[in-house]
């Protein structure tokens, strides 16, 4: 149902960018690869040119470009780029984001512009440059990776600075879903249920052991997949949860996503967020 489709993901060079990246390119989907790596890191899998042959070989067309989000500028001229190529934009998923669990006196405050640059004012900027070509889609949507709004004390406590962060991405679902409701754009956030086997889980949370009680990306992908490829006028301002999204869908079954699938679904690590 992506066919031909153009999607701009911010942060698919690797993770759950990537895996919704090729979800959408399994239909034909035209994917604009924006992220920051360009070179291979030393720690990190991927850059935005091995993301792009794989986007490729799934049946998607592919344009990598190397940008940093907290770039308005650069962002636009990806934005113009990708319209030079495919003719428009109609999906938006903001999904690049950077993380910092720790407390207010442990965060060093170029961590805290850096999380607040990223995830809240990358995704205004990253919206605010998509919108014209938007408003000229048949079926809009804009995706933020970001947790449903909760204003409970335990969500704020262990890492004020990252919930911040994350919330202002929400926050943006709630005021945009609004704002753009007659126009049809839709705006909705997707977040998981359990943690998910990316490089940030490894290197945060808890290494090998908290990866293997970890969900595979491929869970965020398909539930973002079902979501876009619904209605937008129909389908605004949703706070949406990954299993949530599938079981709508008829999957009932969710032990193929399990990095172990020998681990009972209770014991799975859960999101900090949910």
């Amino acid at each position: 149902m992506l066919a031909h489709r153009t999607l701009l993901i911010t942060g698919s060079s690797r993770g759950i960018g990537k895996a919704i990246a090729l979800r959408a390119a399994r239909d034909g989907a035209n994917i604009v690869v924006v992220a920051k790596t360009s070179e291979p890191h030393p720690k990190l899998p991927g850059t935005i040119f091995t993301a792009a042959a794989e986007i490729e070989q799934a049946g998607g067309q592919a344009l990598p470009l190397a940008v940093d989000i907290r770039d308005e500028a650069a962002v636009k001229a990806a934005v113009n780029q990708a319209v030079e190529r495919f003719g428009g934009i109609d999906i938006l998923v903001n999904n690049a984001s950077a993380i910092n669990l720790s407390g207010t006196l442990e965060t060093p405050l170029k961590r805290f512009d850096l999380m607040h640059q990223i995830n809240t004012r990358g995704t205004f900027v990253c919206v605010q440059a998509c919108l014209p070509h938007l408003h000229k889609s048949a079926n809009p949507h804009v995706l933020m990776l970001s947790p449903p709004l909760n204003m409970a004390a335990r969500w704020f406590g262990p890492h004020v600075a990252y919930t911040m962060a994350k919330y202002g991405m929400s926050m943006c679902v709630l005021g945009m879903a609004a704002e753009f409701r007659e126009a049809g754009i839709a705006f909705n956030a997707l977040w998981p249920r359990t943690a998910i086997a990316t490089s940030a889980v490894r290197n945060l949370l808890g290494g090998d052991e908290a990866v293997r009680l970890s969900r595979k990306p491929e869970i965020v992908a398909d539930a973002a997949y079902a979501i876009l490829c619904r209605e937008s006028r129909r389908c605004s301002g949703q706070f949406f949860i990954d299993d949530e999204v599938l079981r709508a869908e008829g999957v009932g079954d969710l032990h193929h996503y399990q990095v172990d699938p020998e681990v009972a679904p209770e014991d799975l690590l859960p999101d900090f967020f949910l």
